[in-house]
Formats: structure tokens, C-alpha cells, sequence
């Protein structure tokens, strides 16, 4: 497992999701905190290239020992990758959720709504209220 850290470049949906932001696109995956309470990730399901998701609105599943999760779209846009890995060793989002287990990569269709997310120290606050 991953150490808990929630990285400063990063912006975060209060269902325990994150956006790394780099223009018009977006890459998503699940916080520390998600994959730590998920426990042990077993399986992957991610939606299908040229998919649709608007913001807060759930666009895969997770598995884990525990239970089957949605994951939440931070931001809406279009899905233009999916992380194959991710999918083939779904251990990657316990790992390394900010990196090797990243999720989708979407062409965002609304930029703005990025303001509406949370910058990591008022995530950390969610997280302990």
C-alpha cells in the first residue's frame, strides 16, 4: 500500500476522487484515502473511449475485498484513455493511486468547474471533520 499523501498539483472531489489538471484535459483516479478504505482493489471496470461523464456523476467501479465502489467524475468531459494497466493489475490504485493507477484521461467539456473542486488542504480538512 501506498503511504497516505494527497499532492499539492492535484484537485480533489469530495467523493474521495482527484483531478490532475493540464489544460482543456484531465487525468482522474481515487485519493489514498479512497483506496485505503476500499482496501485490497481486485478488479477495475472503466468506462469505453469516447464515453460521456458529467461531474459528480459515477463513470466506473472499483472492487475490492471489502465491496464494489463507484468512483466519481471529478469534472465533466469525454474519456480519450484509459489506463489499461490499471485495468490488468487493479493493485496499481492501492500502490500508487496518484501515479501508475491513475484511471481515465478526459477531454474536458467545462474547464471551469475545476474552480469547484478542492485545492489538498481543504481536502485534508474533509478528511478530518
Amino acid at each position: 500500500m501506498a503511504e497516505a499523501s494527497y499532492p499539492d498539483d492535484l484537485r480533489y472531489h469530495p467523493e474521495h476522487d482527484w483531478a490532475r489538471i493540464e489544460g482543456d484535459t484531465a487525468v482522474f483516479g481515487v485519493t489514498w484515502f479512497a483506496q485505503d478504505a476500499l482496501g485490497e482493489v481486485v478488479f477495475f471496470d472503466p468506462p469505453g473511449l469516447g464515453t460521456e461523464v458529467a461531474k459528480d456523476s459515477t463513470y466506473a467501479e472499483v472492487e475490492s475485498v471489502k465491496a464494489v465502489s463507484d468512483v466519481y467524475a471529478p469534472l465533466s468531459g469525454e474519456i480519450t484513455e484509459v489506463n489499461e494497466q490499471a485495468k490488468d493489475k487493479p493493485e496499481l490504485i492501492n500502490t500508487d493511486p496518484y501515479g501508475e493507477g491513475w484511471m481515465v484521461k478526459v477531454e474536458l467539456s467545462d474547464p471551469s468547474e475545476a474552480a469547484a473542486l478542492l485545492d489538498a488542504e481543504s481536502y485534508k480538512k474533509l478528511l478530518d471533520s
